[in-house]
């Protein structure tokens, strides 16, 4: 029946996505690349199981105006603000200087000039959704690196919004395309005045009167009304319809109610962007790799080392290490999916070409999938090299690393590796207590803020034997190691135990296998954060049942032994 045959080409587009991101997630890929694959595969190009393209591509475009709507929910200027010049004016310098070039990369390969500085752009995002779920694997969310490439990141899906405001008018020239800029500026100047007139008076009543009513069929519809209506606005305006969905989740953010629109539109984006995500596989073309995988292979490498050299350039310019550098630049060198969302539009309006399209699309997968391995090889290389006598004087500070005051003096004092949570606690309760420290970390923003309170600091990277040399281990009581790279964290200990071999050492482990490797150090103490997390839990559950304080401890000091041997 003809009016099932939308039911039906979801069924299958839905299906193909499962399947897809299944065995991507089998494989440990990002499962965006089992959606794209899964398009291909029942695409025109593949089995051409979807009947109507046109069908699955109007459900994927409310599912781009569902992640711009969230994105504005998610977007926090605070966390942008806390980041600093680097996040700021890093990444836009990021962006302009990846956007030179691609446009350097369109004049070798003979492209349009439009389409060159519209590439430039395209691989200047970096993926979000894959670097912040890669740091979260391997523990560094709030390493100094997580946090600069979190910053910049942010940076850049904010220019995905003045970008789809531009692209419908990119394929004009000369003075048509100014006027056509300088319209749609005007355009979306006056819609933005609308939405801030609608989102400081009428919202909050709106969203006041529906979280009253207690119900949260209606509190959904109401969020959704907002991002489709925001987006159908700026439709009629001339304009993206993103930049309406986006403006209206950035009114919603600043709302106390931002939480609950989130956790409740959430389920519902991420259904229409795996159909969006379906669709870009349907239009990529493998016929096209395979008649120019010497022009696949170029443009990779040229968004590889090109973005690799400019994403480290910028750390290095506010003064962050040489760790800090390797690892910005060996996570964000990627393609990201707005750059879909762009590349997708941009074909839409015939500002770009089906072949251009189609290679953004295979540069894209073939980054993102070489995003783990890249960050994988970054610190195997970082810690091989850190460690020799040829380069380990290069991964030093280049700032002054012991300028901290009485540090000659220091005697019985603790020595900090690593000033995130936990070291700051353990620092407030030892400045307390009267009882020495000192603080060895990557951050200069960390250290600068020590300095002003005239707390003895070190800036660099505590599993380097040159940083580590001048803590005057030989006189210190206890080193703590509070990071989460289990291999910073074997590196900083060897190191400290070389200087010092008996120094007390206190370390943070996450594994059985590290633990074992560290004790087989000489490491008097490790903690295991989750381990102890859930003893406390088993503490407190305990002590519901009136047990009493020294029948829990026998318990808890009975796991803790079970736990670590």
């Amino acid at each position: 029946m003809e009016e099932l045959s939308l039911l039906e080409n979801m069924a299958i587009v839905l299906t193909a996505a499962l399947i897809g991101g299944m065995v991507a997630r089998r494989l440990k890929l990002p499962v965006i690349l089992g959606y794209l694959a899964g398009g291909i595969a029942i695409g025109p190009y593949g089995l051409g199981l979807v009947r109507d393209l046109e069908q699955i591509e109007t459900l994927a475009t409310i599912g781009v105006v569902l992640l711009l709507f969230t994105l504005g929910i998610e977007f926090s200027l605070s966390a942008v603000r806390k980041m600093g010049k680097v996040a700021i004016l890093g990444g836009i310098a990021q962006i302009l200087a990846t956007a030179a070039l691609g446009l350097m990369a369109g004049w070798f390969f003979h492209w349009p000039l439009v389409e060159a500085v519209f590439f430039g752009f395209l691989i200047a995002l970096s993926s979000t959704m894959i670097v912040i779920k890669t740091l979260m694997e391997r523990g560094e969310l709030g390493s100094p690196h997580g946090r600069v490439m979190i910053g910049i990141l942010l940076v850049q899906d904010l220019s995905v919004v003045p970008l789809m405001v531009i692209v419908p008018s990119l394929d004009q020239s000369g003075i048509a395309l100014l006027s056509a800029l300088g319209w749609a500026a005007l355009k979306a100047v006056l819609f933005l005045g609308a939405m801030l007139v609608l989102g400081f008076w009428g919202l909050p009543w709106l969203l006041k009167r529906l979280a009253g009513a207690r119900s949260r069929e209606l509190f959904l519809l109401a969020v959704v009304c907002l991002g489709l209506g925001a987006a159908f606005g700026t439709y009629h305006f001339g304009l993206s319809v993103v930049f309406g969905a986006f403006v209206a989740g950035l009114l919603i953010s600043e709302s106390e109610y931002a939480h609950q629109a989130l956790a409740d539109i959430v389920p519902l984006r991420d259904i229409f962007a795996t159909l969006f995500f379906v669709s870009l596989g349907m239009l990529a073309d493998p016929d096209f790799v395979m008649a120019n995988p010497a022009l696949v292979g170029w443009v990779v490498v040229i968004i590889i080392v090109g973005k690799f050299l400019i994403c480290s350039f910028i750390p290095w310019l506010f003064g962050y290490s040489a760790k800090t550098m390797l690892f910005v630049g060996s996570g964000l060198f990627q393609i990201g999916e707005f750059s879909f969302i762009l590349a997708a539009l941009a074909l839409d309006k015939g500002v770009i070409s089906d072949d251009l399209y189609s290679l953004t699309l295979t540069s894209a997968v073939i980054t993102i999938l070489l995003t783990p391995f890249g960050l994988s090889l970054a610190s195997a290389l970082y810690h091989r090299l850190s460690q020799g006598e040829r380069f380990s004087r290069f991964f030093t500070p280049r700032l002054d690393p012991g300028s901290v005051g009485e540090e000659e003096k220091l005697s019985g004092h603790v020595v900090i590796c690593g000033c995130g949570a936990v070291g700051r606690n353990l620092g407030r309760i030892l400045e307390r207590r009267n009882f020495s420290r000192l603080v060895i970390d990557i951050d200069p923003r960390v250290i600068e803020s020590l300095h002003a309170r005239g707390v003895p600091a070190i800036y660099g990277d505590a599993s380097n034997p040159h940083i580590l040399a001048q803590a005057h281990l030989e006189r210190a009581k206890v080193m703590v190691v509070t990071f989460a790279d289990p291999i910073a964290t074997e590196l900083a200990v060897r190191n400290a135990l070389m200087i010092n071999p008996r120094l007390d050492v206190v370390a943070r482990v996450h594994g059985d296998e590290q633990a074992e490797v560290l004790r087989g150090m000489g490491v008097a103490e490790l903690v295991r954060p989750e381990f102890e997390a859930g003893l406390e839990m088993i503490r407190h559950t305990l002590h519901r049942f009136g047990l009493t304080t020294h029948e829990i401890q026998y318990i808890v000091n009975t796991l803790r032994d079970e736990g670590l041997t």
